[in-house]
């Protein structure tokens, strides 16, 4: 009999922790992240100009992941911002867990969100300007971490609404029309 000589850890092996992700469901046919939201903030694409968006990883606590899961999160009055070079999420409320016990976080407590120090500093720099807020729009799932799409925002005016919601009539007036003349 001869020895088992172990296997290098090269092309071979990569490969093969490939298909293990792919078939836990982790990775997709085209080797991009799977994605599940779980809450989007429409109202911030009512009021607000998004400029820039970015992925921020999120941190939570015990059942929140779990509460998650189940959908149970609200971004709608959130906001972010900056204190001591951390950024942070003010006002997004994530239920507590139904089978959680007395120890279930606050539901309404800030959370800190995962950034690079140098894209906090930037968009820092930038809230500072007048008119300019860190909205969070979307909390999602990527493979199974929680992320948040913050955006860079600038407020609308009650004129800059009416244009849009005037826009939004007009293009689906458009569209009923050609689908009715295709059927």
């Amino acid at each position: 009999m001869t020895p088992q000589v172990p296997r290098p850890k090269g092309a071979s092996h990569r490969i093969s922790q490939f298909y293990r992700n792919f078939q836990k469901g982790g990775v997709t046919v085209a080797g991009k992240a799977n994605t599940k939201t779980i809450a989007q903030n429409k109202k911030a694409y009512h009021d607000y100009f998004v400029e820039e968006s970015f992925e921020a990883g999120i941190e939570l606590k015990g059942t929140e992941v779990k509460s998650l899961r189940a959908g149970r999160a609200n971004l709608k009055d959130a906001w972010c911002s900056v204190v001591n070079g951390e950024m942070m999420l003010n006002g997004c409320h994530i239920s507590p867990y139904d089978f959680g016990n007395i120890f279930n976080p606050d539901p309404m407590r800030v959370r800190r969100l995962l950034m690079h120090k140098k894209e906090i500093l930037r968009l820092y720099g930038v809230v500072k300007q007048q008119g300019y807020s860190l909205i969070p729009l979307s909390l999602y799932f990527k493979d199974s971490r929680v992320k948040v799409q913050v955006g860079l925002c600038r407020g609308k005016k009650l004129y800059d609404k009416r244009a849009d919601m005037a826009e939004k009539a007009a293009k689906r007036d458009i569209e009923r029309t050609l689908k009715e003349r295709n059927r």
